[in-house]
């Protein structure tokens, strides 16, 4: 009998770890080939990690809930032969294309008041994880000290958890890995004494406030999803100024065209065409007229990209978001972006996606109108500096102008709402970018072919 070391395989260019989340096979099941072995998570999108090979489960060398590094052995298999051999589990990986980012001139030379040096790990002979390096940037942790730190992974790696109970015993207090703001009170009048003087400019401290419970409430803890996704609700606050700009907009020509092309286009390209992928389009090209809202922030540097991927905000089953990629969105016709919206979306709700496929997004649309909204102020999806949200479509009486004056009639009208980062993206740029994105619905040409 030969002995099979399943690894954890790789699950795209930026996925260095993923989390146990359950064992579908125990130690002593038989194994069939391409048998789901264990589920897996990492921070956006879950996975089954199928065997390779037939045979018996062995031994389970993670628990549920612990967290592996790409290429650790995770299993071992008992296989028929005679050799003990090494093999990570398939994963088929979609090829993508290198992201290029532009610098703005005469910006990128500006120091950053935020950013610390880059530290440099080529000179550590231990393997760390970028989610660790980029802890350790931010907390101003140095190589030599990360050195000292004892890992609980294989072979002594420095995991995520480990790092932060060393924060948190260093501080005497749970580390915070986002920007805290200090709020000090107002100057007090003139006639104050010294000693109120003194009291009332000290800086107010943020305590955690505690809810108090009854004996009838329920207590839910928050599942992994929901932890990531406040994390990151929070920093985005704290990182971006966010503005909301609005316009009504009368797509009463792109509800009439959908409703008269959708039987013919599922019966051609057996596909359902949304509204989606109508309003990417609109996205896409509003992008291309003005680039500068297709950015992001590194300091005081403003980086241009040059590749489109809009991310569309996907509601799962649990009712968690997830926001996949549609890269290069302005390269795609109407049928293409609707085949890849269809699959995304499918995919989301069955947590087939693959890690790379939530990632390098430049701009973010979620569609707050199928929950019935009409509009409403979404969070930017960091480090991106724009997200546009898409009310419901609800007949209206609209004034319209005609050669004999002006009437009233009954039109679809909507709402867009486009929340920005006011630190780069100002109020001229953010009203003219939504507007945009307005006439290109309005006008909608009812004799279009697909």
């Amino acid at each position: 009998m030969a002995q099979y070391e399943l690894l954890l395989p790789k699950m795209g260019e930026s996925v260095a770890e993923a989390t146990v989340i359950k064992w579908v096979k125990q130690p002593g099941d038989s194994i069939d080939l391409d048998d789901t072995i264990l589920e897996i998570a990492t921070d956006k999108v879950d996975s089954e990690v199928p065997s390779p090979v037939a045979g018996k489960l062995v031994k389970q060398l993670f628990a549920a809930d612990e967290v592996a590094q790409v290429g650790d052995v995770i299993a071992i298999i008992e296989t028929e032969g005679g050799e003990t051999s090494t093999t990570e589990a398939p994963v088929v990986e979609k090829p993508i294309a290198e992201e290029k980012t532009e610098t703005i001139p005469g910006i990128a030379q500006l120091p950053s008041e935020n950013t610390t040096a880059a530290t440099d790990f080529s000179s550590s002979d231990r393997f760390y994880s970028p989610l660790v390096k980029s802890i350790a940037a931010q907390e101003n942790i140095s190589l030599a000290e990360l050195d000292a730190i004892k890992g609980s992974g294989a072979d002594g790696r420095l995991n995520k958890d480990d790092l932060l109970d060393y924060i948190a015993n260093k501080n005497g207090a749970s580390p915070i890995l986002t920007k805290t703001v200090i709020i000090t009170a107002p100057t007090p009048p003139t006639n104050q004494t010294a000693e109120n003087k003194t009291s009332s400019a000290a800086p107010v401290v943020n305590k955690t406030s505690t809810t108090s419970v009854g004996g009838g409430d329920e207590i839910i803890e928050m599942d992994r999803m929901r932890k990531l996704i406040a994390d990151h609700m929070v920093m985005s606050k704290t990182t971006s100024p966010h503005v909301t700009s609005f316009v009504e907009a009368d797509v009463t020509n792109m509800v009439l065209w959908r409703n008269k092309v959708k039987n013919s286009f599922e019966k051609r390209e057996n596909e359902k065409i949304t509204f989606t992928p109508i309003f990417v389009e609109a996205v896409a090209k509003a992008i291309k007229d003005f680039p500068m809202i297709n950015v992001s922030v590194n300091g005081t540097q403003i980086i241009k990209k040059r590749d489109i991927n809009i991310g569309m905000a996907a509601a799962l089953p649990s009712g968690n978001l997830i926001v996949p990629v549609i890269r290069n969105a302005d390269q795609l016709n109407l049928v293409g972006l609707t085949k890849a919206v269809n699959d995304l979306a499918a995919r989301a709700r069955n947590s087939k996606l693959k890690p790379d496929e939530t990632q390098g997004g430049t701009f973010t649309l979620t569609n707050v109108g199928s929950f019935g909204n009409v509009m409403g102020t979404p969070i930017i999806n960091q480090p991106q500096v724009a997200i546009l949200a898409v009310g419901a479509i609800k007949k209206k009486p609209a004034v319209l102008e005609t050669e004999h004056g002006d009437v009233i009639a009954i039109r679809h009208m909507m709402f867009l709402s486009l929340s920005y980062d006011h630190r780069v993206v100002d109020g001229s740029l953010g009203g003219m970018f939504v507007r945009r994105v307005a006439d290109y619905l309005e006008g909608w040409d009812l004799n279009r072919e697909i």
